[in-house]
């Protein structure tokens, strides 16, 4: 299988083409955490992260809400 690149949070991974965002924040271990994602700069709602497949040189950007007053 071919491997694609991406940029997740400013840093060079590569995944197999194909993958679904839901698979691969399951590969970054984010998959139980409460977090924002964007793809190419777009929100994607956590209920399109099984349908949202990545293609090569996307930028992911994930956030973890951060708590305090």
């Amino acid at each position: 299988m071919n491997q694609i690149t991406l940029h997740l949070n400013d840093q060079t991974t590569r995944l197999y083409a194909g993958t679904p965002l839901a698979e691969a924040l399951q590969a970054w271990h984010y998959a139980d955490r409460r977090v924002a994602v964007a793809v190419n700069g777009e929100f994607v709602p956590r209920s399109a992260y099984a349908e949202r497949i990545l293609h090569d040189n996307d930028r992911i950007d994930i956030v973890a809400p951060v708590g305090g007053g």
